[in-house]
């Protein structure tokens, strides 16, 4: 049985060791937990303890085939939880984040299993990320953020990079939301912020927003 604590460090590496080849920092678990390195480095020596990551001083932490199959597992039931919050609870998107946090901690599987099930097995959460199916295999989408996209290029929103409540709500204001089709028709020299086509309508962003869009080009 692995503490709340020891889920959360998993989850965090697997998340932050999937744009980069090398081990994860202590630093960087401890900025995306909000908590100080030192406390980061103790957890780590317990859970390769329990062989759930490799780690060394200088050259971070791995996940190994058992802590990956772990992280799955409970990213699997974050998600799925999210689902059936916005699904069948009627939250908004915006509200699920922190209750699916602590809804996730809950170990029986067959409670897992069974809520996938009644669900119908959905493959995305209520923000466009994939989820694990029961043996651990996830399924990527290509994607690039809004602003890579050049004038004239166009793109489906199919996620975001910041699921906060406070990027939620101000894409509910703007009325983005995901399978919106986005055209750049115009970015300033100025500060870079871009003037988008949304569907049927015309709206400017700025570039801190746009590095928060995923897309795929269409």
């Amino acid at each position: 049985m692995l503490s709340f604590s020891e889920e959360n460090h998993l989850k965090s590496i697997f998340h932050l060791s999937i744009d980069q080849k090398n081990g994860v920092s202590t630093n960087a678990i401890a900025e995306s937990l909000k908590t100080k390195a030192p406390s980061v480095t103790d957890m780590l020596k317990k859970l390769c303890d329990k062989e759930l990551i490799t780690y060394k001083k200088y050259q971070g932490a791995l996940l190994t085939e058992y802590g990956r199959k772990t992280a799955l597992n409970i990213i699997r039931k974050h998600r799925l939880w999210e689902v059936f919050l916005v699904e069948k609870l009627n939250f908004n998107w915006s509200e699920v984040h922190e209750v699916a946090e602590q809804l996730e901690h809950i170990k029986s599987q067959k409670l897992t299993n069974e809520l996938d099930k009644f669900l119908g097995y959905p493959t995305k959460d209520p923000h466009g990320d994939p989820i694990p199916n029961i043996a651990g295999f996830i399924k990527y989408t290509t994607k690039v953020l809004l602003s890579d996209l050049s004038i004239g290029e166009k793109g489906k929103f199919v996620g975001v990079k910041d699921s906060s409540s406070a990027f939620l709500k101000f894409l509910d204001k703007r009325k983005i939301a995901l399978g919106s089709n986005i055209e750049i028709l115009h970015i300033e020299d100025f500060d870079d912020s871009l003037h988008i086509g949304l569907d049927e309508t015309n709206l400017s962003i700025s570039i801190k927003s746009a590095n928060n869009i995923y897309v795929t080009k269409i």
